[in-house]
């Protein structure tokens, strides 16, 4: 029985898999359009990096395939295997940090890291003909220590570069915003773990090559699955990150937009003072209408979205809830939404807990559980279980 699972399932079997997933989701991602908006054009850029590595992928993978008749064919296709791992790693890491922000690995450095793999590539692959086994050890030795040094870097550019975007997301969404990269995150460990286990996989007898050769196309299609699902809601995470006032808006382009939004600043014979008394004052009114119609259930939108349905600047609102409410906006929109959810539970019974989480603004609910007991003192089951009395729980 093994004998015929390794006559079907072989090395060639698995690269020919490879050959036609990376070719058919190199094309698939080239043909894909991004929705046009300002700030799409990075993510057209990231699609079409990652398109043209899978694009590459392929050939190498057909290279690997040519070559299938000569001796020593496992360890053969072990190097090129290596090669895409290790041109994929790059690649990817660039695109997937370039995605969240541009300013970290500058063009100039992507290329010359492809440029190194390239180098080292060839000569990884020519060395295998060479009749000194030392030396094809030793360029071994020094393209697996390359590979290992650039995934460490990619790796803490990563981690600095997905938290500096969860603060991003934060102050332009003021929600929990965490879910909209967590993807990024979760296929950014599996990419790197997958990448390394190439390095495991050569330590292993032969034979365990064309597991791995099938297990990466496997990955190849995960991660265009979920990339291609977020191609679907580019725009808010794009807009949050391309954010001008997030990397210092010009100040005479913000007071030409207050101004035509209808909001001026306080007059030579008005004191700032009484000017904002007189803007808090239209503000109250505003936010009090924006309470009756349930406008703070409403998620995914912006400071100055919410400014402008409140009539006012995003730095005036903010002005109001510091010196008037004595909390900041995300805070005090989270109460009301707890509050609202403390009703329902108790008036609509037939609903579920989660649904409930939903309607009054949580988009994750494990973010509404934690904000409830965070409020509440308890859990939204056990408000409800008690009719709004958790205290008889003690």
């Amino acid at each position: 029985m093994t004998g015929l699972v390794g006559m079907v399932f072989n090395i060639e079997l698995a690269l020919i898999v490879g050959i036609v997933t990376s070719l058919v989701l190199g094309f698939l991602l080239l043909l894909i359009k991004v929705p046009q908006s300002e700030y799409a054009g990075r993510l057209a850029r990231t699609k079409n990096t990652i398109a043209t590595c899978f694009l590459i992928c392929t050939i190498i993978f057909y290279l690997a395939l040519r070559y299938s008749g000569i001796e020593d064919y496992e360890q053969f296709s072990s190097m090129m295997l290596f090669v895409v791992t290790a041109l994929a790693s790059a690649v990817l890491s660039y695109s997937l940090i370039n995605l969240l922000d541009e300013s970290y690995i500058r063009n100039d450095k992507f290329y010359l890291n492809v440029g190194i793999i390239a180098v080292m590539s060839y000569v990884m692959m020519t060395s295998f003909w060479w009749d000194e086994r030392w030396m094809r050890i030793a360029v071994m030795t020094t393209c697996i220590v390359l590979f290992l040094i650039q995934c460490t870097i990619h790796i803490i550019i990563f981690n600095k570069v997905y938290k500096t975007s969860l603060r991003q997301l934060e102050l332009y969404y003021d929600e929990e915003e965490d879910q909209k990269i967590r993807w990024i995150r979760f296929c950014y460990i599996i990419m790197m773990l997958t990448q390394m286990f190439i390095l495991v996989y050569m330590l292993l007898p032969s034979g365990f090559m064309k597991v791995y050769a099938m297990f990466y196309s496997l990955f190849m299609l995960y991660f265009s699955a979920n990339f291609i699902s977020f191609l679907g809601s580019h725009k808010l995470l794009l807009d949050a990150f391309a954010y001008k006032t997030l990397s210092g808006q010009d100040l005479m382009q913000k007071r030409a937009e207050n101004r035509r939004k209808g909001i001026t600043g306080p007059s030579k014979e008005m004191s700032p003072e009484d000017y904002n008394e007189i803007q808090f004052k239209k503000l109250e009114k505003a936010i009090d209408r924006w309470i009756e119609q349930k406008k703070f259930r409403e998620y995914d939108k912006s400071r100055d979205d919410i400014a402008q349905e409140l009539h006012t600047s995003k730095e005036l609102l903010n002005m109001y809830f510091a010196t008037k409410i004595c909390k900041d906006f995300k805070t005090w929109r989270t109460e009301l939404r707890i509050d609202d959810a403390r009703k329902m539970l108790l008036e609509n019974k037939d609903l579920s807990i989660n649904i409930i989480g939903e309607m009054v603004g949580f988009s994750d609910r494990s973010n509404f559980h934690r904000q409830f007991t965070k409020i509440v003192g308890c859990s939204p089951k056990q408000w409800r279980d008690t009719d709004g009395h958790p205290e008889k729980l003690s």
